[in-house]
């Protein structure tokens, strides 16, 4: 589904990714982790086209999509759910969702059924705005938002940052969930360790912008593993 080889970022003068090698397959959690400033948030960025890559080869499906813009990577099943959440204050609920028709042909510019499934209070929000929501129901909000695109590839970055933990376990049973409808490939970036081992089904550890550890959790020591995204 995607797999990366040698992938580097600048941003000006700096480089941030040394060499990516790494593949997210669909039908499985792909986790990137590593402590603060290591290129996990660059390594989303490079891969949505939202920040263009220096150097390497990122194929999606096969092919190369070196040269493509966020929005052409959109219409071609790239939903990212950036840190922050990136709501629209001032729209609602409703007009919120609605952006994700950007890349959907006019045919398909509805609210499927199946996403007041997942996140039920969205439905009971639809008219509040999105600036009025809570942390957690932002966070279900972008998500929702990014499914609306029906991505093949969902790039999810800390969906649990500054979540109350009843949403955080809503969240992660919503991304179990997808995983088991085996549409998409998904890659999750997260600090919290026990939310992303849990779900992870492959991990790749980063520090200073490169691959230190990688691995399917079969073949991962727990503490091993830990220890990598701790120090």
């Amino acid at each position: 589904m995607l797999r990366t080889q040698g992938l580097t970022l600048h941003y000006g003068g700096s480089q941030i990714l040394n060499g990516i090698d790494m593949a997210a397959n669909r039908g499985e959690i792909t986790c990137v982790m590593g402590t603060n400033g290591v290129g996990k948030t660059s390594l989303l960025k490079a891969i949505s086209g939202t920040h263009k890559y220096s150097g390497g080869t990122l194929f999606l499906n096969g092919e190369d999509i070196k040269s493509a813009t966020a929005h052409t990577l959109a219409q071609n099943g790239v939903a990212y759910v950036p840190q922050g959440r990136d709501v629209f204050p001032m729209l609602t609920v409703r007009e919120n969702l609605e952006t994700g028709y950007a890349c959907l042909p006019k045919t398909e510019h509805h609210i499927p059924d199946h996403i007041f499934e997942l996140f039920p209070i969205l439905k009971d929000f639809l008219h509040r705005r999105g600036g009025d929501l809570s942390g957690g129901q932002q966070q279900q909000l972008a998500i929702a938002r990014a499914l609306i695109t029906k991505p093949k590839l969902l790039l999810l970055d800390e969906p649990t940052e500054g979540i109350q933990p009843n949403i955080i376990q809503q969240i992660g049973r919503v991304i179990a969930l997808l995983r088991e409808q085996a549409d998409m490939a998904i890659v999750l970036v997260e600090q919290y360790f026990s939310f992303a081992y849990d779900l992870g089904d492959q991990f790749y550890v980063l520090e200073r912008g490169a691959v230190k550890m990688s691995g399917p959790k079969a073949e991962l020591d727990r503490d091993e593993l830990l220890a990598g995204v701790s120090v």
